[in-house]
């Protein structure tokens, strides 16, 4: 145990394979319900994890039930990862809900940032419902935009559907395409993306995040 602390790092929080690696699916489980429903986990991996997931269905998967049919074991974890992402927004549209405008008035720190919330607001406030669906493929906001769906009290029975919608498409996206380009790329180049996870992470942070640093710079500019 004391050997492991001493290994361990807070930059390997950022790191999906870090989840995988050491917690499984469980691990992985808890991480989309905190970062896509409490706000102290605006900072956790959520695409890069989902696509590393992909890459890991077949282990990942085995942890519920052993199977050497890729299409069920893609079927297996998508349908916990679905859960656990409906489940982390619905917590942060109650917590929305019963905090209320409060939320706007905390201090920050480490674990919570205003400037989060608020760009999640306008972000709310330009595409309505369809924001819970949006927000899902965009890092940091989709952390709070269900949170703000609940402090504006969007109406209940449409945010479960914006909600559903939202976590099946973001999950099935992300898994798919860890999945088949790691078995495309292998199949045709003998190249295994398993190798080079830093590099594919990289890259999926970057084209993620790209919209949202340009969206900050362009409203500080106006």
């Amino acid at each position: 145990m004391i050997h492991l602390l001493d290994a361990f790092h807070w930059s390997q929080l950022l790191q999906p394979q870090y989840y995988i690696e050491n917690g499984g699916l469980w691990l992985l489980l808890l991480v989309v319900f905190a970062e896509t429903g409490l706000f102290f986990g605006f900072f956790l991996p959520g695409d890069s994890l989902l696509f590393v997931a992909g890459i890991y269905s077949a282990p990942l998967a085995a942890q519920i039930f052993p199977s050497s049919n890729e299409w069920l074991n893609l079927f297996i974890i998508f349908s916990f990862i679905s859960a656990a992402g409906v489940i982390g927004n619905y917590v942060g549209y109650t917590i929305g809900k019963n905090v209320g405008p409060a939320m706007f008035d905390w201090k920050e720190n480490m674990f919570f940032k205003k400037k989060y919330l608020v760009q999640a607001q306008e972000f709310y406030e330009k595409h309505g419902g369809r924001a819970i669906v949006i927000a899902r493929f965009i890092p940091i906001v989709r952390t709070f935009a269900p949170i703000i769906a609940g402090i504006v009290r969007m109406d209940k029975n449409k945010f479960v559907y914006f909600n559903i919608v939202g976590s099946l498409a973001w999950v099935a996206s992300m898994l798919c395409a860890g999945h088949f380009l790691q078995a495309w790329i292998l199949n045709h180049f003998q190249f295994d993306l398993k190798k080079h996870l830093e590099v594919i992470v990289l890259g999926i942070v970057f084209v993620t995040t790209v919209p949202v640093i340009i969206k900050v710079v362009t409203h500080k500019s106006k």
